[in-house]
């Protein structure tokens, strides 16, 4: 068998780089190395290979399994891992969530860690806490992620050591579990919103007659608040063994044998169990022929949907007919997705969404899942519409032409993937591997996938394909789920669009698929192109500035970062914040309708099908001061990709009814969400506090919505992308100029000029947002209706940039809410175990993006936590700020802060900034105090806003709060409030029960 191209062809993936002859159509070159990679002649009997290819694999003789592979992408970094294949399915009754809390344990205390100094030491060598360090529980597996850097000795093999702490010395202690439950529960509580429990809800649907159903992994409140340490040890050491455990390394180190050392090193010496260690289990999923329905009423629902999901065997990928039906299973999902996309762009749709995947949800069962949203009281027709298009498939198959889109697409992305091998993320590979140990799929290395997917994808055929749709059938364990704010949908109405559904492909009485005709060519008719009026080279950069002749200000550089990428961006100055209130909201919605008519000069279902088959995306974004586009796209795409931004200036936009009420439809939808999310009033009123109570920070009503003039909406966005004089655009990538400046100077040198220029604006001409923030201290509660309680707080601090220290001081804003997020952090969950997680968000829009003014805005620390400690959590982390203010940082603090700064920029673009270079070198525990003093109020408790999401209480929980104990009984105003209480309970009760009599 034939699996690699010969040695005397040009290297592969280095199409695109260095000049040459362009391609028919002047295509930039693509990857030479893949058009000339040879097909395979493989039987398709042939088993794939069984042990991961391209990597160190083995097992020690404790058990361990390893996987070891070096790899340059991130440069001076390694991803690693730890799996267990061991989850919440295999715990007892009295032990559900305690696989999850042993990976919380971890990170807490070890045999030679304490107090999470492993989470301070990987910090202090830039791997950040949730970013570069986190874990995750499943149903059937444990997973512990590090991504660490290895450029300096020691630390890979230290990181490898942290990894080896995990597998069998965690400490669980009845004082390390005490600290951690607070963490738990804040996580189990902020599982419990409108989406956590639609989840949960349907997963118990899913996999009723199982245990599954029952092992949820965040498990129940009652056992994280109560299950004592020794049951949690007990599970550890029953399940933790190495024999169920496989350790990743995937990184940027020469000699993957030195790091097999290291893991024998650290992992070798554990001695496996004296007695064996018990077998995991194996949970069967019952099958059933009858579907299951459910219709699910969630009060603070986003929307409307549909959720059809059929359940089958977990299939395994052992040969290459195993192969060649998972490629086509997904063209199944690919080309039914583009259909569903289609139906939701047509007039008076069914549904907004829809899409179709398959998931492998536990590790016996897989599923295929369709799901929609769509307007309220819109569901049975939503389910219908599913349902009708699966059978239609299974009727008439799909078209030639649909089958060719589906393949073009998946080559597409197999040949992408090729040429960016050599760029490809160590967590990637580390991933893939991962699957390879947990549930047996093939690693056959992307050289011999790509062949073998260039020689199977054309010989798949429509009658392969369609085979599939038997598996979304309503006879084949299947489960319809609707969800709805308010009750419409019954039981009965979604067995009667089932039974019709049903009748219908029985009786063959679904007609074919009826496709739309599709033009050949984006452009109709090439532009004359422009010319180059000034050219200017910045050898310093390595980057080429050109002014053309209508105008536009072109700046490319050729970089090395993905061979199969290109990505430009387009601004010009001039947004939203120059409308006045009466136009606000009309042209803020221009973007959305222009896009649902489509920008490009076709509807959107029509430019899907002409990019089939092409890597090229542009979208454009109309902010406050700036409008823009942006795109990204394949070498050889970048003709397709100036060609929509040719269309997008050339192309008026005019509303069209149907169009805007879809639009409209969506929007109110999306509004009504809002008013039932509460969430969503905390945000709104959060905004209001801190920026003042101006229109453009104020969330738009129905009422709004009522009077948006679409025709303005248009307009606004054509006059928004319409003057080429007025934008600078930025093209990096790997790029050849020779191929690439014609194109530039065709597509946007052809962009006509439209004489009298369009919002002609310089960044010092602009309007500045209407921004206030207030002087005096602001605690406020927002009281929303919940069906569970959950609180958010938001501690608000005002940022005024100074503009003759802006450029310093806009760094040590990066750096000071970096250190907040790190310190409160420290305190709110290290130290007093009351939160999940921190966030520390700055916000600099305040003031218009001139050379001469200030720069304003404001720094907010955010967390979610149980109601009844919100009010001292605010206090404990006003105090770590006084201190910070009053006593600065420590030097492992500042340390800290620069490492993993420092590692956050190596994984980004790498721009060399002065400011940034001169404010790292001046970073001390001094500078960082005065920083803090200058940036943020001083003191930070003189000026600040605290917003606070909490439950609205119910009139019985009012009622129990003022019935307090004293010395000498109830008071008088209690007992008359309690006989109150005793006649509306009883009032109550008689409602409820004439209702019932009523129901039945």
């Amino acid at each position: 068998m034939d699996l690699l191209p010969p040695a005397t062809e040009p290297p592969a993936g280095g199409g695109g780089g260095g000049g040459g002859a362009p391609a028919p159509g002047r295509r930039l070159r693509r990857g030479v190395g893949f058009r000339s990679l040879k097909m395979v002649s493989v039987s398709m009997d042939e088993p794939l290979p069984a042990e991961p290819v391209g990597v160190a694999y083995g097992r020690l003789a404790n058990g361990l399994a390893y996987y070891v592979r070096s790899n340059p992408k991130p440069r001076m970094r390694a991803a690693l891992s730890l799996a267990v294949k061991v989850g919440s399915v295999v715990e007892e009754e009295d032990e559900r969530g305690v696989a999850h809390i042993v990976e919380h344990l971890a990170f807490s205390a070890t045999s030679r860690y304490t107090n999470h100094d492993i989470v301070k030491f990987l910090e202090s060598i830039g791997a950040e806490f949730g970013a570069c360090q986190n874990a995750l529980t499943s149903s059937d597996e444990t997973i512990y992620e590090l991504l660490v850097p290895v450029d300096k000795p020691g630390l890979l093999s230290q990181a490898i050591s942290v990894l080896a702490e995990f597998s069998s010395e965690v400490r669980v202690s009845a004082e390390d579990l005490e600290k951690e439950r607070g963490a738990v529960l804040e996580e189990y509580r902020g599982g419990r919103n409108a989406t956590g429990r639609m989840q949960d809800s349907h997963w118990a649907l899913l996999f009723e007659g199982s245990k599954y159903a029952e092992r949820l992994p965040i498990g129940t409140e009652k056992v994280i608040r109560t299950v004592p340490h020794e049951t949690v040890r007990h599970f550890y050491h029953k399940w933790y063994h190495l024999s169920n455990m496989a350790v990743f390394a995937v990184g940027d180190f020469p000699d993957t044998q030195a790091v097999v050392e290291m893991i024998k090193e650290h992992f070798g010496q554990k001695a496996p169990p004296s007695c064996p260690p018990p077998v995991i289990p194996d949970f069967p999923v019952p099958s059933h022929v009858e579907p299951r329905f459910s219709c699910f009423v969630e009060s603070e629902a986003a929307g409307s949907a549909v959720v059809v999901s059929c359940k089958m065997p977990a299939d395994r990928i052992k040969t290459v007919t195993d192969y060649r039906d998972s490629l086509a299973e997904s063209m199944f999902h690919c080309a039914l997705n583009q259909r569903l996309f289609k139906i939701s762009r047509r007039n008076d749709p069914p549904y907004f969404s829809c899409s179709s995947a398959a998931d492998a949800l536990v590790r016996p069962v897989k599923a295929y899942i369709m799901t929609s949203s769509c307007r309220e009281r819109g569901t049975v027709e939503a389910l219908e519409s599913m349902l009708l298009e699966v059978a239609r498939v299974r009727l008439h198959g799909f078209s030639e032409r649909e089958i060719s889109i589906a393949r073009a697409l998946m080559m597409s992305d197999i040949e992408s993937a090729y040429l960016e091998r050599d760029q490809m993320q160590s967590t990637t590979l580390r991933d893939e591997f991962l699957q390879h140990f947990l549930h047996e799929d093939p690693v056959v290395g992307i050289e011999y996938e790509a062949q073998l997917q260039k020689t199977l994808l054309p010989h798949i055929s429509s009658a392969e394909v369609v085979k599939f749709a038997a598996n979304f059938s309503t006879i084949s364990s299947c489960v319809i789920k609707v969800v709805e704010p308010h009750a419409h949908a019954s039981l009965e109405d979604l067995k009667a669009v089932v039974l019709k559904v049903n009748t219908l492909e029985q009786d063959n009485a679904i007609p074919p698929w009826d496709e739309e005709q599709i033009p050949e060519e984006i452009v109709s008719q090439s532009p004359e192109p422009g010319s180059i009026l000034d050219k200017v080279e910045h050898p310093g950069i390595g980057a080429t500035e050109m002014i053309l002749s209508n105008g536009m200000r072109i700046c490319y550089k050729c970089t090395d970062f993905l061979d199969d990428q290109v990505v430009f961006t387009g601004f010009a100055y001039g947004g939203l914040s120059e409308l006045s209130e009466d136009e606000y909201t009309s042209c803020s919605m221009g973007s959305t309708i222009a896009g649902e008519i489509g920008i490009f000069g076709y509807r959107p279902s029509v430019l899907m099908d002409m990019l089939a088959g092409k890597r090229a995306e542009v979208g454009t974004k109309v902010g406050a001061y700036m409008r823009s586009f942006s795109g990204d796209c394949s070498p050889s795409d970048l003709e397709t990709a100036l060609q929509l931004v040719y269309q997008l200036f050339t192309t008026k936009v005019e509303p069209r009814e149907e169009e805007v009420k879809i639009v409209m439809q969506m929007a109110e939808e999306a509004i009504y969400a809002q008013e039932r999310d509460p969430y969503t009033a905390f945000a709104n009123r959060a905004r209001e506090i801190n920026y003042g109570n101006s229109y453009f920070f104020k969330p738009i009503r129905i009422s709004d919505l009522k009077k948006v003039d679409p025709i303005r909406a248009c307009e606004y966005f054509n006059n928004c992308f319409k003057d080429p004089s007025a934008f600078t655009v930025v093209i990096v990538g790997n790029i050849d100029p020779s191929i690439s400046v014609p194109l530039i100077l065709q597509y946007l040198g052809g962009i006509p000029n439209v004489g009298n220029a369009v919002l002609p604006l310089t960044r010092d001409d602009l309007k500045g947002l209407p921004f206030k923030f207030p002087e005096t201290i602001i605690r406020e509660v927002v009281r929303s209706p919940m069906v569970e309680a959950q609180c958010f707080v938001q501690l608000g601090f005002p940022v005024v940039l100074k503009s003759t220290t802006m450029t310093e001081d806009i760094h040590y804003v990066g750096f000071l809410s970096k250190l907040l997020e790190t310190k409160i952090m420290q305190v709110l969950r290290f130290k007093y175990g009351q939160v999940y997680s921190v966030n520390v968000g700055v916000f600099l829009g305040g003031n218009k993006p001139s050379r001469s003014g200030d720069i304003r805005g404001d720094i907010s620390v955010n967390f979610s936590c149980d109601p009844d400690m919100s009010s001292k959590l605010v206090d404990f982390v006003l105090e770590e700020i006084s201190f910070l203010q009053n006593e600065g940082p420590s030097e492992e603090d500042v340390l800290t802060i620069l490492e993993i700064e420092q590692r956050a920029h190596e994984n980004g673009l790498q721009i060399q900034d002065e400011g940034r270079l001169k404010v790292r070198e001046a970073l001390t525990p001094q500078s960082m105090q005065m920083a803090l003093q200058r940036v943020v109020p001083f003191p930070c408790r003189k000026q600040f806003t605290v917003v606070i999401l909490m439950p609205k209480s119910s009139c019985w929980n009012s009622f129990k709060a003022l019935l307090t104990w004293s010395p000498g009984g109830f008071s008088r105003d209690a007992k008359i409030l309690a006989g109150m209480a005793g006649a509306i309970v009883l009032a109550v009760s008689l409602w409820r029960y004439s209702r019932s009599t009523l129901r039945s």
